[in-house]
């Protein structure tokens, strides 16, 4: 069971070292998953003196006013030795035998957090005493409240000190102990009534009544010990601390301590409850019921534990990697996201993610139909077939065949494909162009860093403007190519006249009629189609060659050659992430590990039973 307490201890100690106070913040806490007594009562009512009773040492400020300003984690750890020191949280390797000394760095450690002033501060100071003469234990002694500032306290130091006190006991698992002095009337203890507020029933409160030994002669506390005056779930405790001439005399706290037995054991009205009355007793019975809530807890801190890990480790993994210090890593760090957009646009290309299939799309449908939309028939109409194959010879009609008049026909209708090849590596380059933009959308990593998500995207829409030009260059020259050298084997094989070289009955200009026009017109008909399935087929491969395949290989190699003659300053501009994810990300690590400590301090703890 003592390591239970031990557990509990270690795991407060983790949480003050991580930052984590309890207090209202954007991060899950573990300070108020764990059980803890809190010690709570008024100025005057000998709350310290109670703490140094079970202690069995004088360890705490003294003075007027508010003395306590930070809250005190005290863990007491029961030992075999014959020996006694204190180790503070805040300076764990040193050990502390003299506990004047220890009073001194609890005054000095406060003055450190809140200045030389009479301001209080939540953050609190851990103290673990060690000692053969002491129950295995942690109290956390607050601030004592008060009714009224004094003299360099502002004047809302009430309210603080009260609403300090209450987020520490209002917390389901908080045990509260609650000093009231026997010498004043229990319905204006302010311990109590801060402790009805947060507990109605009473369910989490102990009662402990001082100062029983200074009440007025023919009064006494029995009806309230006894759960008469005020019923509690709990048995009240009575205590009687060292007087203030004994503090002065510097009475020792053991023989303070046998005189408080002496006095409840001869004490006739208390003589009934003495076994159940004094500074040990109560630090044993708190310890017991401290171990007891514990045991009871740990199933559900495990869980609360376990859960809140995997949603720290989710949101870390959000929010993506800490940035390098130095300009390797942080080059690193670019490449690598770049990769990952990289293969990102790649998915889409090959069908891993939606959009690939739209350039298909472009190849099948949208080119065949702009090449039907061209109507070769129509400009190869009678008229317009007239009108070229005149043309075309001069003042010298041709006199077999008008072969210029042919190219001339066949040239004006393949230049026309230009018009939709240009159109198709347009309609290509808009969908890469939109891959890109939803590839950087897909890319968590970029949303962290504004700079380089600009910079990437400007980067690989510069590289398909360039692919786009190449490839249009490319793509125009197959239909030029195509203009420039007519496939002669296809005019071989069509049907020729009598004798080749047409009928010799017939004069030249006979030939001009519509008969002849039209089978000139037919035939540049038949050619252009094939052309122009020729060019069907060899578009889309120019375009993939150029565009798609040069996208996939080298989008971002302009870009990485120049990130690399960037300095470290420069890269440290592209990696300029919101102050406040950066300072979330340091806060849920520290949080994470706090978590994981506590994981593995309850796993060993549950392996040695």
């Amino acid at each position: 069971m003592e390591n239970l307490i031990s557990l509990v201890n270690r795991l407060q100690r983790a949480c003050t070292a991580l930052g984590d106070h309890g207090e209202d913040s954007a991060l899950p806490t573990l300070w108020d998953a764990l059980p803890s007594i809190a010690v709570v009562g008024g100025q005057s009512s000998g709350k310290s003196s109670v703490l140094e009773s079970i202690v069995g040492k004088d360890f705490l400020p003294r003075g007027s006013g508010i003395v306590t300003r930070r809250p005190l984690v005290l863990q007491l750890h029961r030992i075999d030795e014959n020996r006694e020191y204190a180790e503070f949280g805040h300076i764990p390797r040193k050990r502390f035998t003299d506990f004047a000394a220890v009073r001194k760095e609890i005054s000095d450690e406060t003055d450190r957090e809140t200045g030389r002033t009479k301001a209080i501060s939540s953050v609190p100071i851990y103290l673990s005493i060690y000692s053969p003469n002491v129950v295995n234990l942690t109290l956390i002694d607050l601030p004592g409240l008060t009714k009224v500032a004094v003299e360099g306290q502002p004047e809302s130091i009430v309210h603080d000190i009260e609403n300090m006190v209450r987020s520490y006991i209002e917390k389901p698992n908080s045990i509260i102990l609650a000093i009231s002095p026997a010498n004043q009337d229990l319905a204006t203890s302010d311990a109590i009534k801060i402790s009805r507020e947060v507990d109605p029933k009473g369910e989490r409160t102990f009662g402990v009544l001082t100062k029983i030994d200074l009440m007025d002669k023919g009064t006494d506390a029995v009806d309230i010990l006894e759960g008469k005056a005020y019923k509690l779930p709990y048995p009240w405790i009575g205590v009687v601390n060292r007087s203030q001439a004994d503090i002065n005399k510097n009475v020792d706290m053991i023989a303070a301590r046998r005189r408080e037995r002496e006095y409840f054991s001869s004490t006739p009205e208390y003589k009934h409850l003495a076994h159940r009355m004094g500074s040990e007793h109560l630090g044993k019975v708190m310890s017991k019921h401290l171990e007891s809530v514990i045991k009871s807890r740990i199933p559900g801190l495990q869980s609360l534990i376990n859960k809140t890990i995997i949603e720290l480790e989710t949101e870390l993994s959000r929010l993506g990697k800490p940035i390098a210090t130095d300009a390797g890593g942080k080059l690193y760090m670019i490449m690598e996201i770049c990769r990952i957009f990289d293969g990102n646009f790649k998915e889409h290309l090959d069908g891993v993610r939606p959009g690939g299939d739209k350039v298909y799309n472009v190849f099948d449908n949208q080119l065949p139909a702009a090449l039907k939309r061209l109507q070769f028939d129509k400009h190869l109409s009678m008229e317009n077939v007239r009108k070229l194959i005149t043309e075309a010879d001069g003042y010298q009609p041709h006199l077999i065949a008008p072969e210029q008049g042919y190219r001339r026909l066949i040239e004006s209708s393949v230049i026309s494909i230009k018009g939709p090849a240009e159109a198709s590596v347009d309609a290509v380059h808009a969908i890469l162009k939109d891959l890109v933009h939803k590839a950087i959308n897909e890319t968590t990593e970029l949303k962290q860093y504004p700079s380089l998500r600009v910079e990437v995207s400007n980067a690989a829409v510069e590289s398909l403007e360039r692919m786009r030009d190449e490839s249009k260059k490319a793509t125009l020259q197959l239909v030029e190519m195509e203009c420039s050298y007519l496939t002669v084997d296809f005019f071989r094989k069509l049907p020729q006249d009598i004798e080749k070289g047409g009928n010799p009955t017939h004069s030249i200009f006979d030939r001009y009629n519509d008969s002849y026009l039209r089978r000139i017109g037919s035939n540049v008909l038949s050619y252009v189609n094939m052309v122009c399935a020729s060019l069907r087929n060899s578009i889309p491969k120019s375009i993939v060659y150029c565009q798609v395949r040069e996208a996939k290989r080298s989008l971002l190699d302009h870009f990485f050659t120049e990130l690399g003659k960037k300095e470290a300053k420069q890269l440290g501009k592209l990696l300029d992430e919101d102050p406040a994810i950066m300072q979330r990300r340091v806060s849920l690590a520290k949080r994470l590990e706090l978590y994981r400590s506590a994981q593995a301090e309850i796993d060993t703890v549950a392996l040695s039973k």
